[in-house]
C-alpha cells in the first residue's frame, strides 16, 4: 500500500510538471481549478409551535484539471475531485441542534500519462486514488481517509473530441484494484484491523467536458469495471460489472454565483443488487482559481 501511495504521489507531481521547461515555448497547458461553497440555513426558537424544525447544511466542492505535454511525445492529464458537506438538524420539540451528519464526502485523484504515437489510439499508464475524508459508518469511532481504493491501469486511449477547453476522452485497458478497509474489531478500545482485497480486470473510462453555453458547463465521467480475478474467491458477486456514472451541470448566474446539479448512478452488486442514485442541487459561491 505504501509503495502504491508513493508512486501515486510521485506520478501526480511529475504529471503537473511545468510546461515552461519544454523547449517549445508555444506549447501551453490546460489548467483549471474550480471551488464552490453552498450553504442553506433556517432555525426556530423554543417558543415556536407548529412542529417546525430548523436545519442547516453546507457543502464544498473542488474540481481541478491539469493537462499538457511533458515532452515531445509524453502527454499528462491529472484530475482532482474533492467534496465534503454536513447537515445539522434541529429537534422539533426541544429546538436543540443534533450532531451534524455527513451529507457528501469524496476524494478522487487521478493521473494519466500517455505516449503520443500518432496512431488511432495511444498507449497510457494511469494511477487513481479513491477514498473519503471521514468514515462515519460507526458514529462513535472516527476513521479518517477510509476506506482506500488504489487503481493502477494500462491500455489504450483516444481523444475523441477537442475544441479549446472542451474534450471527450475514452480509454480501455487492464486494471489492478487494491482496496484497504480499517475494520473495527473492538469498539471499546477502538481497535481496528486492515482488511485488504485485490482484484484485476478490464476498465473503461470516458471523460467529457463541454460548454453547452457560455454560462453552462457539463462534466461527465462513465467508469466501467469488470473483475476477472480476485484475491478472495469467497466474496459474492465479485465478477459482475461495476458502473459509476457521474454528471455535473454548472450554470453561472453571475461571476461568483453558480447553480450546480450533481447526478450519480452507481451499480455494484457486491454492495447492493439494485442501482444507487444520488442527486444534489446547490446554489453557492464559486471561485475560479485558474
Amino acid at each position: 500500500m505504501k509503495r502504491t501511495i508513493f508512486l501515486l504521489g510521485l506520478f501526480f507531481i511529475v504529471s503537473n510538471y511545468d510546461a515552461s521547461a519544454n523547449e517549445d515555448s508555444t506549447i501551453t497547458w490546460n489548467r483549471s481549478v474550480d471551488f464552490n461553497l453552498a450553504v442553506t440555513q433556517n432555525a426556530y426558537s423554543d417558543s415556536w409551535s407548529g412542529g417546525e424544525a430548523g436545519n442547516a447544511s453546507w457543502a464544498t466542492n473542488l474540481n481541478s484539471l491539469f493537462e499538457g505535454p511533458l515532452g515531445a511525445r509524453l502527454f499528462s492529464k491529472s484530475t482532482a475531485r474533492l467534496s465534503f458537506g454536513q447537515t445539522h438538524i434541529q429537534n422539533q420539540e426541544t429546538k436543540k441542534w443534533a450532531r451534524p451528519v455527513k451529507s457528501t464526502d469524496k476524494i478522487d485523484l487521478e493521473s494519466i500519462a500517455s505516449y503520443q504515437s500518432k496512431w488511432y489510439v495511444d498507449p497510457f499508464f494511469g494511477l487513481r486514488f479513491e477514498s473519503q475524508f471521514l468514515d462515519a459508518s460507526v458514529d462513535s469511532i472516527k476513521r479518517y481517509i477510509n476506506p482506500i481504493t488504489l487503481i493502477e491501469s494500462a491500455g489504450l486511449t483516444r481523444r475523441l473530441y477537442k475544441k479549446e477547453k472542451d474534450f471527450i476522452d475514452s480509454r480501455l485497458g487492464l486494471a489492478l484494484r487494491e482496496s484497504f478497509d480499517r475494520k473495527i474489531i473492538d469498539t471499546l478500545s477502538e481497535k481496528t484491523e486492515t482488511e485488504t482485497t485485490t482484484d484485476g480486470g478490464f476498465e473503461s473510462v470516458t471523460d467529457l467536458s463541454l460548454h453547452l453555453h457560455k454560462n453552462i458547463h457539463l462534466t461527465s465521467r462513465l467508469k466501467l469495471y469488470k473483475a476477472i480475478t480476485i484475491s478472495d474467491e469467497n466474496t459474492d458477486n465479485w465478477s459482475t460489472l461495476d458502473v459509476d456514472c457521474e454528471n455535473i451541470l454548472a450554470a453561472s448566474v453571475t461571476k461568483y454565483v453558480t447553480v450546480n446539479l450533481y447526478l450519480q448512478w452507481l451499480y455494484d452488486k457486491q454492495v447492493d443488487k439494485r442501482g444507487r442514485f444520488k442527486e444534489t442541487l446547490a446554489l453557492g459561491l464559486t471561485f475560479k482559481m485558474m
